[in-house]
């Protein structure tokens, strides 16, 4: 995935103090499991006093939450109900989820349903197979564009002066064999894609994994996400997957158009 964002990271510094402690709280939750402050404070830009004060206003705010026993702190409560709001309003999961649950029981495979967010996949559902798989995806993590099926479908269908920046943002970190490993080799793959309508992943990400995945488009060309069917060479193959598109497509479909319809943010044409 790229590696562990550094605590109090701050992509800008004109964001101030707000920017400086939702970087803060982007460090906690990379962690994926309760944080000592010492831990923190050895990868944070920032003296301890500033971090430490950060801390104490997030966790004051319920945004943290912290164990006086063990001393740990970890994305508190509110965070939880912000997620949930922001899954209801500002992501595709409520409008797409029937239609996963039903191309999951159609194909048998798992379906992901994936958003950009930066340079990054976000997925924000995922439908398991009847047999689930072992693999990184979940909702909510973050993953990267360029080496994921999801992602590629998006960057594929995105105007020139949007895609480019994203694949500035790519660290085309070799995670297989088959990881694409320079901006030239991904642009020749989105050129691809983009005139095939679907993407691959071709065990770019996680070794075994092999995914087909199709973009969300609304009517004008605004890219909302991506849907793609996994699975793993031991049980398919990517032409195995491949007999799956027209199901596939005809779900985007119903999402997109949907999706049109409901006050998707900037979605309305």
């Amino acid at each position: 995935m790229g590696g562990k964002p550094v605590a109090g990271e701050a992509g800008d510094s004109s964001d101030g103090t707000v920017g400086k402690a939702l970087a803060v709280l982007d460090a906690v939750a990379s962690y994926g499991r309760p944080v000592r402050f010492g831990e923190l404070l050895g990868d944070s830009p920032y003296p301890k006093a500033t971090l430490y004060r950060l801390m104490q206003v997030l966790t004051k705010q319920s945004m943290l939450t912290y164990d006086p026993d063990r001393q740990t702190y970890a994305p508190g409560l509110r965070l939880v109900r912000l997620a949930h709001a922001a899954w209801q309003s500002a992501s595709l999961a409520p409008v797409a989820r029937p239609y996963l649950e039903t191309l999951s029981a159609e194909v048998g495979e798992t379906v992901h349903l994936a958003q950009l967010d930066g340079g990054q996949v976000l997925y924000v559902d995922k439908i398991n197979a009847r047999d689930p798989l072992q693999m990184y995806s979940q909702a909510g993590k973050v993953g990267p564009a360029y080496c994921t099926g999801v992602g590629k479908a998006m960057v594929a269908y995105l105007p020139e002066a949007e895609q480019d920046p994203i694949l500035r943002q790519q660290s085309y970190h070799p995670f297989t064999a088959h990881t694409l490993a320079s901006p030239e080799e991904l642009r020749a793959e989105l050129r691809a894609i983009a005139a095939r309508g679907h993407a691959y992943d071709r065990e770019e990400h996680e070794p075994g994994i092999i995914c087909v995945a199709v973009p969300v488009i609304t009517r004008s060309g605004r890219v909302l996400g991506a849907v793609s069917v996994t699975s793993s060479t031991e049980r398919t193959s990517l032409a195995g997957l491949e007999e799956h598109l027209p199901r596939i497509h005809a779900a985007v479909s119903s999402i997109a158009g949907e999706a049109q319809d409901w006050r998707f943010p900037d979605a309305a044409e």
